[in-house]
């Protein structure tokens, strides 16, 4: 015989699985922050560091977005873009977490400006699609490329994940080769 759950069943576990996921959302909200500080360092296209109350140094990692990374092309541009943006000046994060390195993710606001969103826009980073919340992000990537702004005006720019990817196969197929014996004749 089949067991099937009656109706009432099924609406209280829908129900429990609704309250689960609003107590994620709530959870999630309550973990953003608003810091304040000034911006002493820029690592790269979407990495800096605040100082917060005069001592504390907090490393920072731009949500949302995805710059190139130093060695690729456009890497040094991107870290000199959000250096004019950012270096030396006040700014406020809005956290939304840690990544696996330790780093705070944050929406950052440099003088007033969307420090994430304006990289986008200058045409030096994707929009994280990974990671994505604001979908605007989409529309300033799109209009960058269009306009032919920053890394867009490369032909068939790599996105930072898929050089990490590749740079990462090339590193396994470099560690399998000095693993193999010599064969000798």
């Amino acid at each position: 015989m089949l067991f099937l759950p009656n109706s009432n069943v099924i609406l209280s576990r829908i129900r429990i699985i609704a309250l689960l996921m609003l107590i994620q959302l709530v959870s999630a909200t309550a973990l953003a922050e608003e810091i304040t500080g000034r911006i002493i360092k820029v690592s790269d296209g979407d990495t800096l560091t605040i100082l917060v109350n005069g001592r504390d140094p907090i490393k920072v990692r731009l949500s949302e977005i995805d710059a190139p990374e130093k060695a690729q092309p456009f890497g040094q541009r991107s870290k000199q873009s959000l250096s004019e943006l950012c270096f030396a000046k006040n700014a406020v994060i809005k956290t939304t977490g840690l990544d696996r390195y330790g780093r705070t993710i944050a929406r950052v606001i440099c003088a007033g400006t969307d420090a994430n969103a304006e990289q986008i826009r200058r045409g030096f980073a994707w929009a994280y699609i990974k990671y994505l919340h604001d979908q605007s992000l989409l529309n300033l990537e799109k209009v960058a490329r269009e306009a032919g702004r920053g890394l867009w005006i490369d032909n068939n720019p790599v996105a930072p994940w898929e050089y990490r990817k590749l740079k990462r196969q090339s590193s396994k197929r470099n560690r399998i080769k000095k693993e193999m014996p010599i064969e000798r004749y």
